[in-house]
């Protein structure tokens, strides 16, 4: 029996396929998104912050649970980060409007950012054609 699958919205270092098949989470389709409202900031994880003046460009993919779990233990275990899901309504780069679950840590220390991590999200951000704009910001990060 087939799990059911959720659209998720992936915004950091989850953008990088690479790093998404560490934890054998392997999306059949990804689709490049926005989010409104919210601003980006690497310090030391992306993270999402609300704001009415930004939005975060990231990718729609879908996952199921048990690989969610997976791939946010992860985040715990390896980078230190707790996120917790939130539901957003986020907007393809061909107009349309879709609902997804989109992960979020509210209690991080802020710090500096390694290179290293920054450039995990600056490269698939470049070859996804991500606003210049929106990789200028990504790259802000850099130590």
């Amino acid at each position: 029996m087939s799990q059911a699958k959720v659209w998720t919205f992936f915004y950091g270092s989850y953008i990088n396929l690479d790093v998404l098949k560490e934890v054998e989470l392997m999306p059949e389709q990804i689709e490049v998104a926005r989010l409104g409202g919210f601003d980006i900031r690497i310090q030391p994880l992306a993270n999402l912050f609300p704001s009415d003046r930004h939005c975060v460009y990231g990718i729609l993919a879908q996952a199921t649970h048990a690989e969610l779990r997976r791939l946010y233990a992860h985040a715990l275990d390896v980078l230190g980060g707790v996120y917790l899901p939130e539901a957003v309504l986020t907007e393809t780069l061909d107009g349309k409007q879709r609902a997804a679950l989109c992960y979020i840590a509210h209690d991080m220390e802020a710090r500096a950012a390694s290179e290293d991590y920054v450039m995990r999200i600056v490269e698939p951000a470049r070859r996804l054609n991500f606003p210049s704009w929106y990789i200028d910001r990504l790259e802000a990060f850099r130590s």
